[in-house]
């Protein structure tokens, strides 16, 4: 109810000034005129009763059809109650109307194109919101909406020049959408399997925003696709300045380019160095399966009793319980079996990812959040598996 009387605040106030207008005549007001209708759906809406209050204002809007920002209230509130043909109804009754200033009908066209858009009718809204990018003071709103629909029907070209004119427009920067735009775009190429048109797409997104890391693992996996691994293994490490909560998800495709180069003491030294710089239960727990690999479980033991020490993390202990079980045996194993096992289940069954704005958690990485429709904002969770190329309690890569 609440909610409610706060969305029919502005129609009840819109309609009150037409009456308080009307009221300057002297004569004497009879029931049913403006005035007692206001009053009237105000206490309808008082007494919980709002679907009678809002035929009440509707029926105001039908016997004075001039009073435009209460149309506009009304619909904006049909709209919002998930009534969207009547919101559509009152809207291009109002912009078909004559006498209205450019405004008054610029406002109306607005508000019918975002009728359009709840209802999912995108040819429509886009028709309209592209009139509108041409009228001044309306050009921000109409462009934020065509980038949205252009989202939708994965119009990526549309979207780029659509946010580049509002970059230019407003002055706010909106490079890091630009930039997933056409990551969108080089992803599209590399499944047609037009490598260079992929190449030169990745670029102009690094080009846009160099801390783009979607921009750089596509580059990565472009290089490794031509077996040009020394390349991908420096577009990874980039990854590490552009945002290093994200390396984790380097993780795989680093260590399968290092082994490819029979480099695996390199990259045991870089994750040495990156887990200085940033803590990360992730690659502290992948760094001591490449040093168990090199100097043996005993020495892989030492460095993550003393990494978690210094920084506990789940990834982290899992890994330490995975190396005794494998070292262990008779009852100290069956134990830390038992333990591994009744853990593994919450540990795997957990989301992964979390998005920074909104909260939203997931299995996997998404870089335009499902919750929140934000780009670049879900990070690894350091108490999650997530996927960094551990090995499982059989010694399986997991």
């Amino acid at each position: 109810m609440l909610e409610l009387l706060w969305l029919l605040l502005p129609v009840a106030a819109a309609s009150g000034w037409v009456a308080a207008r009307r009221s300057a005549s002297t004569r004497p007001r009879r029931t049913g005129e403006p005035g007692s209708d206001y009053f009237r759906g105000l206490g309808l809406l008082l007494d919980d009763r709002p679907d009678e209050a809002i035929e009440v204002f509707t029926r105001m809007v039908e016997v004075h059809p001039e009073t435009v920002e209460t149309h506009l209230a009304l619909g904006s509130l049909f709209r919002r109650r998930g009534e969207v043909d009547r919101a559509i109804h009152i809207h291009q009754s109002l912009v078909k109307r004559r006498g209205l200033s450019r405004s008054q009908r610029s406002r109306g066209l607005l508000e019918l194109g975002e009728d359009y858009m709840k209802a999912g009718v995108f040819d429509r809204a886009e028709a309209l919101f592209r009139q509108l990018a041409e009228v001044p003071g309306f050009t921000a709103h109409a462009l934020c909406h065509l980038i949205v629909i252009y989202q939708q029907e994965k119009d990526w070209r549309a979207a780029i020049d659509c946010a580049e004119r509002l970059q230019a427009v407003t002055g706010e920067p909106h490079r890091r959408e630009i930039s997933q735009f056409w990551c969108e775009l080089a992803e599209a190429s590399r499944h047609d399997g037009a490598l260079q048109e992929a190449q030169d797409r990745v670029g102009r997104a690094l080009a846009v925003d160099p801390g783009c890391v979607r921009a750089s693992l596509i580059a990565a996996e472009l290089a490794a696709t031509r077996e040009d691994h020394r390349a991908a293994i420096t577009h990874l490490r980039r990854v590490e300045s552009q945002d290093a909560a994200l390396l984790p998800v380097a993780l795989t495709m680093m260590r399968a380019c290092h082994e490819a180069l029979g480099e695996r003491d390199q990259l045991i030294e870089y994750l040495d160095g990156a887990v200085r710089r940033r803590p990360s239960g992730h690659l502290t727990a992948a760094l001591a399966e490449l040093r168990e690999a090199r100097e043996g479980p005993d020495a892989a033991e030492a460095f993550l009793v003393e990494a978690l020490r210094r920084s506990p993390s789940v990834a982290g202990l899992r890994q330490l319980v995975d190396l005794k079980l494998r070292q262990g045996d008779g009852d100290a194993r069956a134990q830390l079996a038992t333990l591994f096992e009744v853990s593994r289940p919450l540990l795997d069954a957990s989301s992964r990812y979390r998005c920074g704005q909104c909260g939203f958690e997931g299995r996997s990485l998404h870089w335009r959040c499902p919750g929140c429709q934000g780009w670049n904002v879900m990070r690894p969770r350091e108490d999650a598996d997530c996927g960094t190329g551990r090995r499982g309690p059989c010694g399986r890569l997991g």
